[in-house]
């Protein structure tokens, strides 16, 4: 495929989003990009999986096996990830955390099947950031009411509220430019790997992709949902 969608298999292989087709929209010009066609096959593969698990949970057993005990497993952990870090705010957040933790990973994982992973593009992990964001000021709203955000923001001094507003803004832009600039920067340069070496590049990549993609996708995945979960946390707080 020469649109980029896929990293291997193309002679033009490069790391750059690329427009598969547009369309028009009240006299605007829109593209559908490869990064919305590898979301649609993410999302397609998460809801397979998801048809799948809700027919074993169904037809569980009491002592779970096969595609079960994984499902389970899966639940297990990340129900105790969330509630070691959040603790009693964690049941109003499981169901957050546990879907944007499983997009993340299957999407920063998604290059060993050849497709460009969605959060390589910024578009995507923006829109991750500004969730997370919206939750942390509702929540802050929520708890804290407007005096007590309005007493956060002057502390220690009034006149530090404008850099406690720049460090409050500044949370989406990390958290989104972290996890884009990490999962970009194993795109690229597989990508380099495959267009400079050519035929070359067999077998021995595979080494490079158990980091890049699996690895590196983890601890990205990983490191993106204790932050979500520590700002979220601090932002229930009524301390």
């Amino acid at each position: 495929m020469g649109q980029g969608i896929l990293l291997s298999g193309a002679d033009d292989i490069d790391f750059m989003i690329h427009g598969v087709f547009s369309y028009e929209l009240f006299g605007q010009t829109l593209w559908i990009t490869t990064s919305h066609v590898c979301i649609a096959v993410v999302f397609a593969a998460l809801l397979l999986f998801i048809f799948a698990a809700n027919r074993a949970i169904r037809k569980a057993s009491e002592v779970p096996t096969g595609f079960q005990n994984v499902v389970e497993l899966i639940v297990e952990k990340l129900d105790g990830i969330i509630d070691n870090t959040m603790g009693a705010s964690a049941p109003a957040f499981r169901n957050y955390i546990g879907t944007i933790f499983i997009f993340i990973l299957v999407s920063n994982i998604s290059g060993l099947f050849g497709l460009r992973p969605p959060t390589a593009d910024y578009g995507t992990t923006l829109a991750l950031g500004l969730m997370t964001f919206t939750l942390i000021t509702f929540n802050k709203f929520k708890h804290k009411g407007p005096k007590g955000v309005l007493k956060g923001l002057c502390d220690p001094w009034p006149f530090w509220a404008p850099i406690n507003i720049i460090g409050d803004v500044a949370v989406p832009i990390s958290l989104s430019l972290r996890l884009f600039a990490n999962v970009l920067s194993g795109v690229v340069i597989m990508a380099l790997i495959y267009g400079l070496l050519g035929k070359f590049a067999l077998i021995w990549p595979g080494a490079l992709h158990v980091y890049f993609d699996i690895f590196s996708g983890c601890i990205q995945t990983y490191v993106f949902c204790m932050l979500t979960m520590t700002y979220i946390s601090d932002a229930c707080s009524t301390d």
